[in-house]
């Protein structure tokens, strides 16, 4: 077991939250999975700090989602508040940018700007990717800018 785990660890990041369980849903004990772990992460193969980042910067830059959600998917793996704000600060600016600007875009296609309703459409769905609200206020306020310029 402990070399599978290698192996799935060598092939992908991984968090110690999702081997643990698997180590257990194997029918491992408890104190045979620590051990497990334990290898794994002095070895280098488990590195929660490493996967966190890596998770944050792939759900920007392939999922759209905003660092509230991100935040909230860490938290759900137990990750700590430091390792999840170190992961969060390693999210380049100009890629969160351009997630923000890529999902307003898609979604604004859809909607007419001019209707209270369909902007207020817009901004939810934009919260529900976890973005914060004044970025999606000014990304919001800057379409319709171009809009009516345009």
């Amino acid at each position: 077991m402990l070399l599978r785990m290698a192996g799935l660890c060598a092939g992908a990041e991984q968090c110690s939250a999702d081997i643990r369980s698997k180590i257990l849903k194997q029918g491992f004990s408890p104190e045979v999975a620590d051990k497990m772990l334990s290898y794994l992460q002095s070895n280098k193969y488990i590195d929660d700090s490493r996967y966190a980042r890596a998770y944050a910067v792939d759900k920007v830059r392939f999922s759209g989602w905003g660092k509230m959600k991100v935040r909230m998917g860490l938290r759900a793996k137990g990750m700590s508040d430091a390792i999840v704000s170190q992961a969060l600060d390693y999210i380049p600016e100009k890629e969160y940018a351009e997630a923000l600007e890529k999902v307003l875009l898609a979604k604004a296609r859809s909607l007419d700007l001019a209707d209270v309703k369909d902007r207020q459409k817009l901004y939810r769905h934009l919260a529900s990717r976890g973005f914060e609200s004044q970025l999606i206020i000014s990304a919001m306020r800057s379409l319709m800018k171009k809009q009516s310029q345009g």
